[in-house]
């Protein structure tokens, strides 16, 4: 068997014109789904691919169907698409769009990313003049379907990525209506990091004969990511995030929270903290999302704070810690969260924010990985979670300082003006009561309003 780690693009069969656009992008040696991929689908085979994202699965099918646009140079006829391609998340569709045009760009294939949140009136018009490559998220390309802008029934090739991703966002359906549009005789590519049943039963129903690519085992975390995890209490995340964020090796991160709203807290108690971040989620607009992805990758925002919606697709170099502020309720998802890191061959880390409530979601995550995420040794300096005092520290010590004479009984209250705490009533106090200030009432203010979820 050949090695693959000694093959390069030219040895796979792509034309000139691929080859030429891979040298002005700067690659030269095939990834493994690359290599085991481009083969058979330069023949016309269908392709069942395991593999997460970032193994550059994206040229592994967007090369061979540019050869096979070349191959037929026909126009598109319009409001019709020579080649379909449904991704999950406005993001990784655009992302995809901008590969096609990169590896294409001295084919002169027309090419158009179709997605919601922004103006349809674009869009209809990229339709009309037809397409050789349509890059579209279900919804919104159903929309332009019900209303006649685009026909499937003369598409050649259509490709199905990150389809376990589709599952979880309820995309089967849409998908099973708008395969029911496209032409018996295609060719069909199907892509999925993990394979449930659901999905296996919607590639049995799309893939003749596929050729099976799998190039890594299935909910496996990249070996160049060190993980950690913090057992901590929920309202102690959002400082503990603080002290993470402000290490000197933290540069550019992404920090994964479980809604949308708390993606916007976390990022407000960021910014308050003097830490520049953006948030971007599903109730963000498109332009939104834009700015704050164009931002982060710029380096002029070091923080972007996201949903589930940037785990997959969002490929940006020298991310550097990737922080799941809230674990996943989907044990898959964690794999896809910090794969943003150690990309490209580079190193990463991945932290852990564990509240007690979330103790099952980290057991599922270990049983899926097939490993334990080791537990930050809480005895180095700086890195004690901030929900536990030092050891050896009364309960409300300051500074780690236990209060009061060794072996005295804990005093009934602070002083609010550094004299010694008095343990009974004041003249005239009623018995019980706590003099100065209480305990609650020297909490910091973001503490006492903690993050919920």
């Amino acid at each position: 068997m050949k090695d693959e780690s000694l093959t390069q693009f030219s040895d796979l069969g792509l034309v000139e014109t691929l080859l030429r656009a891979l040298r002005e992008e700067g690659y030269t040696t095939p990834t493994p789904i690359q290599a085991q991929s481009i083969p058979p689908l330069l023949q016309g085979r269908d392709l069942l691919g395991i593999a997460q994202t970032g193994t550059g699965k994206t040229a592994a099918f967007a090369l061979p169907i540019i050869q096979r646009l070349l191959a037929n140079p026909q126009r598109a006829e319009p409001g019709y698409v020579r080649a379909l391609v449904l991704a999950p998340t406005r993001e990784l569709a655009a992302q995809i769009a901008e590969s096609f045009r990169a590896y294409g760009r001295f084919a002169r294939i027309q090419v158009a990313c179709i997605v919601g949140g922004v103006s349809l009136g674009p869009q209809r018009q990229a339709l009309a003049r037809g397409l050789d490559v349509l890059v579209a998220t279900p919804g919104r390309l159903l929309d332009h379907m019900s209303t006649g802008n685009v026909r499937l029934d003369r598409t050649e090739v259509v490709v199905l990525d990150e389809a376990d991703h589709m599952l979880d966002l309820g995309f089967v359906v849409p998908i099973r209506k708008i395969v029911a549009k496209l032409p018996r005789e295609r060719q069909n590519l199907f892509f999925s990091a993990t394979m449930p049943k659901e999905i296996a039963g919607l590639a049995g129903d799309m893939l003749r004969n596929p050729v099976q690519v799998s190039v890594t085992p299935v909910a496996t975390t990249a070996e160049r990511i060190k993980q950690e995890v913090y057992h901590v209490e929920a309202a102690r995340k959002r400082d503990l995030l603080v002290e993470l964020l402000r290490r000197p090796e933290v540069k550019r991160t992404i920090v994964f929270t479980r809604t949308k709203r708390g993606a916007d807290k976390v990022a407000q108690h960021l910014s308050a903290s003097n830490i520049s971040s953006a948030a971007i989620h599903g109730n963000k607009s498109q332009n939104q999302r834009e700015r704050a992805l164009d931002s982060f990758r710029s380096g002029s925002c070091p923080v972007l704070v996201a949903t589930d919606i940037a785990a997959r697709g969002i490929d940006v170099d020298g991310v550097t810690h990737v922080v799941n502020f809230e674990l996943p309720d989907v044990a898959e998802s964690y794999v896809h969260r910090i794969g943003r890191t150690a990309r490209a061959g580079a190193d990463g880390a991945a932290f852990t924010l564990c509240d007690d409530d979330e103790r099952h979601l980290l057991r599922a995550i270990e049983k899926l990985t097939r490993q334990t995420i080791p537990p930050t040794d809480r005895r180095q300096p700086g890195a004690r979670p901030l929900s536990e005092p030092p050891r050896g520290a009364a309960p409300g010590g300051r500074n780690g300082k236990p209060q009061g004479r060794p072996g005295a009984k804990p005093a009934q209250g602070r002083p609010g003006n550094g004299k010694p705490a008095h343990t009974g009533p004041r003249p005239g106090q009623a018995a019980g009561a706590r003099p100065g200030r209480s305990d609650a009432g020297r909490r910091p203010a973001r503490e006492a309003g903690g993050f919920s979820r």
